[in-house]
């Protein structure tokens, strides 16, 4: 009876040694500006250059922000433990944003900018959910999906009732009000 009792305590001792860890970090940002992709920096802002794209003449647009975030994930594994590292980024896509001729001007400029704002909020959020997300060995990449897909379809309702509401930013009284609100959350994404 005291060798059975010995085994149960040694196999409790192996589960609740046995470590899954979730690490989110945010991809550090290349100084580089040579490349077709620019990560977000909240210090470095959209220039008209960093629009390479042909324009789409059919468009009502006057130019095209191409951005988005994404994730790349590894698993790193000793013995009993076992961390998931998800490093998360935030990007813009300098083939695919436009302008058209006679269109760059300051005010279409920080249009665009909130643009890739709104892109860096949502991807801000995204991190708060996988730090708040309760990941185990057995739901850790289902749930990682379920909150990139619920948080992309967030981005996109957001960039859709942005050009929406301001009328791709012909409306200078809703694009004042959207230029408010999107400075205001991105100062509290970046001292969160």
């Amino acid at each position: 009876m005291r060798y059975f009792f010995i085994f149960i305590f040694i196999l409790s001792g192996i589960t609740t040694y046995s470590q899954f860890t979730v690490t989110i970090q945010w991809q550090p940002v290349s100084a580089s500006a040579a490349g077709d992709t620019m990560y977000y920096d909240a210090g470095k802002k959209l220039t008209w250059n960093d629009f390479r794209g042909t324009p789409d003449h059919k468009s009502i647009a006057a130019a095209i922000t191409a951005s988005g975030f994404g994730y790349t994930m590894a698993m790193n594994g000793r013995g009993n433990k076992t961390n998931v590292v998800i490093t998360v980024y935030c990007f813009f896509n300098k083939s695919n944003s436009w302008v058209k001729r006679g269109m760059k001007n300051d005010y279409g400029l920080l249009h665009e900018q909130h643009h890739f704002d709104i892109t860096y909020l949502l991807a801000s959020r995204f991190i708060q959910r996988l730090k708040g997300a309760s990941f185990t060995r057995n739901n850790y990449e289902a749930l990682l999906e379920k909150i990139n897909n619920d948080t992309y379809a967030e981005l996109e309702k957001m960039q859709n009732d942005y050009d929406g509401q301001t009328k791709n930013g012909q409306l200078k009284d809703v694009q004042g009000e959207w230029n408010e609100k999107v400075d205001k959350l991105l100062a509290l994404a970046i001292t969160n």
